[in-house]
This record gives structure tokens, C-alpha cells and sequence, in this order.
């Protein structure tokens, strides 16, 4: 592994892409290596000092460097060098951490984009229709880029960027911004003057973010609500306001010296190859806007829809969608912006449809407009024709159909056909996800990670902070089992703000529960969030890469301890609740029959289990071919699980991509596991398969395949069973 010097400020600019040291050389190397902070008074001196010639950096003494981490892979350093001999202050390492934090959250959202693409699958097929959209049957099969370049296509078609699907149609409400003309026009006062507005300003568009952070957390997530502790970070940023304020102290108005600094931002991000570092520009136009808002007296916090309208802009910002009423925004239409955006990522968790970037789009729309809006193909139909508008009528109908069918099969249980129930639970991450799961029939949570909290943050969240993101979730399944998983970070999960130690292998190293048990400061804190949220709901807590039975002793040790801290402080919480494990390695799988005695349930996470066992990362694509579900040892593992559970009278529960593949399921049932947690939007084709099937048919395959000595024994077996099952 190799770092390459990409940018600086201070040493030689020659030297930029030129200057290069492996990960064992140099105090740089130093800091990745060590996978934390690296600071002396004297570099030079140190043992792992590396002269670079066509840096010049001989004139700097002290070093203080922060690795920059994609979760727990280091990606780079950040350093800063002074030529004075000197330790660096509290605040300064401070400081330099919110900036890796900033890089941190950068990776944390892409990720979020991820866990949120499942949720559009279930409409994919409406970009297929869209071909169907002019001139009738010759355009089948055509995409509709084709169909737009057919010469006649419907006028005052636009095209954009589908960022969060489903379709809208309706009038449109264009959302006018505060125009660059108010900056020329502003009157401008003496210095102090400015200076005054500039701080009331400011205080007020902070009051806002705090606002708009909490009632995004309350409506959505923390997760969604943490690009706005992103903007109080910012209009707290020393360099912002000072940058700001110089230039009040020079002559120039607020109003102007807050859009040209805004400006200077925008100017930055933009020139940036990354689209999502780009795409930051949009966090301080909408910082930016507000400011001036509060200066010109022109507040568009108080813009309302009185009816429901599809919103049309030239950009949206997450202040929009926190400040409007989510129930009357139909769709989202904008020229600017993309689904790398802020926006773009609340308006998937908030389920409006939204197209951006449609090129434009001011010029062509009109308030009086009507719209029809594809979310999914990312076209927008303005005052569209007959044609348009019967199609779009027979799609609702087509979807509507869609949706009951969906809906008749979401309320009956999964039972096998003779009689056998099995519990179907959704694996979920966010708030958003609750909805999802609901839409799909899910029997409760089988997985809540609980990562996702902590990722969204520049620190642990504390006690009360969990405890309201887990009330949510408890409050979408009333009545219904919610498995909630403890932190599980290490290996591939990192934290932006916590410093791990270096480890040659980090899946096989300090991560899941380990981190737990020897950092009981940040265990007892979640354990306490779940307590105080359990009267919201049904929880049980289950903790991961369990691998011995001190370590249950120890956790039911610190869970009686919480327990009494919290009963002591006058809290109304549960006197017991579930705990399970989640046998994932070896290990577990070998004194399972011991472990089942101290536990209410388990759970089988097959994805580390096949990965543990087989000893093939899922993630490398070089032994990828060892990594096989089916492998007699996974299957063997599985039944022993099982049968030890059933033995014990505890509930046992298969978690991971097998569960998802119906064939497996009914294998699986046959091997004695009654209840599956799964992505939500495969529940539906699992119980339909559940439903047509008998628990005898799934003994005879569990047992044929239990026989096979091979993975190509067990493939040919499946692949009859999958003929004769699925004709």
C-alpha cells in the first residue's frame, strides 16, 4: 500500500503527486499504520521520519497527524505542521477530527444511498411501461431514451434524474428563491450595523437548523436529521464567520459578504471530481440562502402549501423538506441537483417521488401547469396530452392492482399447507425502513442494526438519544417481536470518531461484542436506550459473534447492573427482557448445546458463519467460489443449531441471504427453523412459497440434502428439488 501526497498548503506544490512512501515508512505511514493520531514537537527526531528532498519540509518541526478512514479501512492522512516546536492544543486535535469527521459522513451517506436502493425494486417495472407510453405497440421493448428521440414524441417532455421513485401527478407549485437582483439592491448600513445583522442572522438560522434537526428526527431519523447538525457545525465553523465578517470590516454590506464567502464555498466543492463532494456545494447555497433570508426579511421558512402540489424549484435543500408539510408534496421536480444530494436522500426516506436535474425545467414550467412525474424512469410530462394522461390512468390502475394483490397476501400468515406457521420478520437499519417493512407483511424485526445511529453522528449518541430512535421503530410494529441487535462495528463497520487499533486481520480482531464488553462505557449506554424505550414495545436484545458462555454470564452481569442504575434513578423499566445471541462462528455452532441453557433465543447470521466456517471472505472476489451457502459443513452447522434450539424449547431463527432464496427457506423449514429474517421486499415470494408447500415436503428435502457429501451433490440435489417444487 502506497500514500501519495495529493494536496498541500505550506510544502512545495512540485511536490504533489510526486512525494510517495509505503505504509511502513514515514510518520504518514506512521499514522495509518497505527490507525490513529500521530503528534511529536520534533519530526525530524523521530525514528520513523522520512526526508523528502522536493517537499521542503525541513523547515517544519512538530507533526500532528489524523488517519482518514472509509469505516475501518484507512483511505489517508491529514496533517498539520508548524515550523515552531510545539504540542498541539485540545481544541486544534479537535478541530482536525470534525474535518475527519466531515470525510467520514461523506462515506457514511453513500453507504446510506446503498440500504436505501432495495426499496425502489418493487417499482422498477414502470420504466419498462414508460415504452409502451406513445404510439402503441411498436414501441415495445424500446427504453425511453429511444421513445423521446422518435420525432413526434409528446411536447414539453423533460428528462432528469430518477432519484427516488414512484409517480405523481397534479398541479405544480413553483418554490421562488431568494434572487441574486436583492444582493445589488440590499441597503447597506455602517460597519457595526452589518456586523449586528450579520450576528442576529446568524443566531437565528441556527435556532432554525436546531429546529429543523429535531423535527426531522421526530418525523424521520437521526439519520436524516444529521446533515443538520452538518449545518450547525458549519455556521459555527470560526473560519466561516471570520471569513464573513473581514469582509464586513472592509466596506462590504452582510447580505453581500455572505454570498460571496458562500460563494467561495461552492466554487470549491464544485470544482471537485467527486460527484458527491460536488454535490456538498448544495449544504451551502442552502446555509447561505438562509442567512440572507433572515437579513432581507424575507423568510421562506413560513412558504406553506395550502393544497397538495408537486414542487417545482431550481434546487431543493433539505431545509425545504424539513420546513414544508410532507403530506402535501406530491413529487419533487428540480433543474439542479442529483441523488447524490441531501434532498435527494430525505426524499427516498420520506417516500415523495423526485426527478432532478431536469434541464430547463424554469423555463418551461408555468404555475398553472399540470404534471405528471415518473420517479422511476425520471421524466416529467408538463401539460401532458390525452395519450399521456390514459396511460399514467391505466399504470395507477395496473399499480393499484399490484398493491392489493400485494396487501391481500401481506395479511395471511405464512403457513405451510398443512398447517405449519412460520414467522417472516424484516431485517431493517432506519426509521424509513419501518414503512417498507410493513408494506411487504413483515412479522415484526428479526434484525434492527443499530449501527446507523451511531454512524450518522460526530459522537456516541447518549442514552435518551437511543432510546427515542428505538421508540420509533418499537411504535411501527405494535404488538410485533423487534429484535434489536447491539453495536456491531469492527471488521468492515467503522465509526469516523473512534479509534481502533491496528489489526493485520480486523474481521477476525477486536469487533461486535468484544468492543462492547471492554468499552462498557458505550455497551451500558445502548443497553440503558433499549430499557427506557422497551414500554414502547415488545423488544429483545441480541448480541452479536457470541463466542463462549462467560461472555453471556458477563452481559447479563452488566444488563442487571443498567437495570438497577436506572430503577434507582426513578425509571419505569422492564424487569426482564429476551436476550439472544447470534451464532455466527465456529465456535458457537460447538457448544451450541450449552449456550441455547443460558439464552431465550438464537439466531443464525449465515452470512459470518459461512465466511467463519469457510474461511473466504464474501467481500474478495478472489475466493468468492469458496464462499458457498450450500456447503455440507454450513447445512450440518445449521440442523445442529436448530435441533439443540428445539431442544431446548427456544425460539431459532435463520438471518442472512440464505433466507431469502425460497428454495432455501423450505430447506431450511425442513431442518426444523420456524422463523426467517430477511430484506422486507423478499418476504412476499418466501411466504408464497411457504404457503403452497407441506412441512413434509420440507423434511424430505431438508433430509436429501443433509445426505449429500459434496457442493455439487448438494447443487444437484436442489436443482431437482427447485424442478419438481416449482413447476
Amino acid at each position: 500500500e502506497t500514500l501519495v501526497l495529493k494536496a498541500t498548503k505550506g510544502l512545495s506544490k512540485a511536490s504533489v503527486n510526486r512525494v510517495s512512501m509505503k505504509v511502513h515508512e514515514g510518520l504518514c505511514g506512521l499514522t495509518v499504520e497505527s490507525r490513529a493520531m500521530v503528534m511529536t514537537d520534533n519530526a525530524p527526531a523521530h525514528p520513523r521520519y522520512k526526508y523528502f528532498k522536493e517537499a521542503k519540509e525541513d523547515k517544519f518541526l512538530s507533526f500532528l497527524g489524523l488517519p482518514l478512514f472509509e469505516h475501518k479501512v484507512p483511505i489517508g492522512v491529514i496533517v498539520i505542521q508548524t515550523r515552531s516546536a510545539r504540542s498541539f492544543a485540545e481544541d486544534e486535535i479537535s478541530a482536525l477530527r470534525t474535518i475527519t469527521f466531515q470525510i467520514g459522513s461523506i462515506v457514511h451517506n453513500a453507504r446510506l444511498l446503498d440500504s436505501i436502493q432495495h426499496k425502489e425494486q418493487e417499482r422498477a417495472w414502470f420504466e419498462m411501461e414508460l415504452a409502451k407510453i406513445r404510439n402503441g405497440s411498436e414501441e415495445k421493448g424500446k427504453t425511453p431514451a429511444q421513445i423521446r428521440e422518435k420525432k413526434g414524441a409528446a411536447s414539453r417532455t423533460l428528462g432528469g434524474t430518477a432519484v427516488s421513485s414512484g409517480f405523481s401527478r397534479g398541479k405544480i407549485y413553483i418554490l421562488n428563491r431568494f434572487s441574486d437582483k436583492v444582493i445589488k439592491l440590499a441597503k447597506v448600513g455602517s460597519k457595526s450595523d452589518e456586523l449586528k445583522k450579520f450576528s442576529i442572522a446568524l443566531e437565528k438560522a441556527k435556532i432554525q437548523t436546531i429546529y429543523m434537526e429535531k423535527r426531522v428526527s421526530e418525523t424521520l431519523s437521526g439519520d436524516d436529521a444529521a446533515i443538520f447538525h452538518t449545518h450547525l457545525m458549519i455556521l459555527e465553523d470560526r473560519g466561516f464567520l471570520s471569513k464573513v465578517s473581514d469582509l464586513i470590516a472592509e466596506g462590504m454590506g452582510a447580505t453581500r459578504a455572505v454570498h460571496d464567502v458562500v460563494q467561495h464555498y461552492i466554487q470549491v466543492f464544485s470544482a471537485m471530481a467527486d460527484p458527491y463532494l460536488r454535490e456538498r456545494s448544495a449544504d451551502m447555497k442552502d446555509i447561505g440562502r438562509r442567512i440572507m433570508d433572515v437579513i432581507e426579511n424575507n423568510d421562506s421558512s413560513s412558504i406553506t402549501l395550502k393544497e397538495k402540489r408537486v414542487l417545482v424549484a431550481d434546487e431543493i435543500f433539505p431545509s425545504d423538506l424539513a420546513m414544508l408539510d410532507h403530506e402535501k408534496i406530491l413529487g419533487i421536480a428540480t433543474e439542479k441537483g442529483n441523488a447524490f444530494s441531501h434532498a435527494a436522500i430525505m426524499a427516498k426516506s420520506l417516500g415523495i417521488p423526485a426527478v432532478l436535474g431536469i434541464q430547463g425545467l424554469m423555463e418551461a414550467a408555468n404555475v398553472k401547469d399540470e404534471i405528471i412525474l415518473d420517479g422511476t424512469s425520471g421524466y416529467i410530462f408538463l401539460n401532458p396530452d390525452n395519450a399521456i394522461i390514459k396511460e399514467y390512468e391505466r399504470l395507477e390502475h395496473d399499480h393499484a392492482g399490484r398493491m392489493k394483490e400485494l396487501e391481500g397476501l401481506r395479511d395471511l400468515p405464512a403457513v405451510t399447507s398443512d398447517g405449519v406457521a412460520i414467522t417472516l420478520s424484516a431485517n431493517i437499519g432506519l426509521i424509513s425502513d419501518v414503512k417498507v417493512a410493513n408494506l411487504h407483511g413483515a412479522q415484526g424485526v428479526g434484525l434492527y442494526r443499530t449501527e446507523f445511529p451511531y454512524m450518522a453522528r460526530s459522537s456516541f449518541p447518549n442514552r435518551d438519544e437511543q432510546a427515542a430512535i428505538y421508540r420509533k421503530i418499537l411504535e411501527g410494529f405494535p404488538g410485533q417481536t423487534v429484535n434489536i441487535r447491539t453495536l456491531d462495528i469492527g471488521g468492515d463497520k467503522g465509526l469516523p470518531y473512534f479509534t481502533y487499533p491496528h489489526e493485520d486481520n480486523p474481521f477476525l480482531g477486536w469487533r461486535s461484542i468484544r468492543v462492547s464488553l471492554e468499552r462498557q462505557d458505550i455497551f451500558r449506554e445502548q443497553l440503558a436506550g433499549i430499557l427506557l424505550a422497551s414500554q414502547a414495545g415488545n423488544p429483545t436484545i441480541m448480541f452479536p459473534l457470541i463466542s463462549s458462555l462467560d461472555e453471556i454470564r458477563q452481559i447479563r452481569e452488566i444488563m442487571t447492573s443498567v437495570r438497577n442504575e436506572l430503577l434507582r434513578d426513578g425509571h419505569d423499566v422492564p424487569g426482564y427482557l429476551p436476550l439472544g445471541i447470534m451464532v455466527e462462528i465456529p465456535a458457537a455452532v460447538q457448544i451450541i448445546e450449552s449456550l441455547v441453557r443460558e439464552v431465550d433465543y438464537v439466531s443464525i447470521g449465515t452470512n459470518d458463519l459461512i465466511q467463519y466456517t469457510l474461511a473466504a471472505d464474501r467481500n474478495n472476489a478472489r475466493v468468492r467460489q469458496y464462499y458457498d451457502p450450500h456447503h455440507p459443513a454450513i447445512l450440518h452447522s445449521i440442523k445442529r443449531v436448530a435441533d439443540a434450539a428445539n431442544k431446548a424449547g427456544k425460539k431459532v431463527s435463520v438471518c442472512g441471504e440464505m433466507a431469502a432464496d425460497p428454495l432455501t427457506a423450505l430447506m431450511l423449514a425442513g431442518m426444523g427453523v420456524r422463523e426467517f429474517s430477511l430484506s422486507a421486499p423478499s418476504i412476499p415470494a418466501v411466504k408464497q412459497v411457504i404457503r403452497t408447500h407441506s412441512i413434509d415436503e420440507c423434511h424430505r428435502l431438508a433430509k436429501a440434502v443433509l445426505a449429500c457429501s459434496s457442493n455439487s451433490d448438494v447443487s444437484r440435489c436442489l436443482a431437482i428439488a427447485r424442478d419438481r417444487l416449482f413447476v
